[in-house]
């Protein structure tokens, strides 16, 4: 499965700079390859899907975070065997906008953030993740924990 093959739309970020209610951060995944190519992929040992804690969200920057058009690549991964699940190209920007608003609606609901993502094939939904962590890396492989979503009491 290519990159090429994913598209990714963040709904519920607008409101941290419009002042509107917080609303849950969503992202939405769509692949246009075939159904049993991404079912194959997301579904673990023991034959079903993975569910969300079997899974873990991240996003490796490809260019300096001070760049002014940075990108990188999402990936989710089997958080077992670390294999990737998918990947996707992102501007960084946007992706860095998605983890503040996920930081902000877990501060507005007393939560230590959330977020869904719901992974579908041509508009057609196969699962929805509820998650909280979501992990951001510089182009050199370190962690930016200012960056991430990371819950309190987590130990990295």
């Amino acid at each position: 499965m290519r990159r090429d093959h994913f598209e990714l739309e963040a709904h519920n970020v607008d409101w941290v700079e419009t002042n509107d209610p917080p609303a849950e951060p969503r992202v939405v995944i769509d692949f246009d390859g075939p159904k049993e190519t991404l079912t194959q992929r997301l579904t673990g040992t023991n034959g079903d899907l993975l569910d969300a804690s079997e899974t873990d969200v991240a996003f490796r920057l490809q260019d300096s975070l001070n760049a002014s058009d940075a990108t990188g690549v999402v990936g989710v991964t089997d958080r077992i065997t670390g294999d990737f699940l998918l990947e996707l190209n992102e501007n960084a920007d946007d992706v860095l906008r998605f983890v503040r608003a996920a930081r902000e609606y877990g501060q507005s609901t007393g939560d230590a953030g959330k977020y869904a993502v719901t992974l579908r094939v041509d508009g057609e939904p196969v699962t929805t993740y509820s998650k909280s962590t979501f992990l951001v890396y510089d182009a050199n492989g370190s962690l930016l924990r200012s960056k991430s979503l990371i819950p309190s009491g987590v130990e990295l």
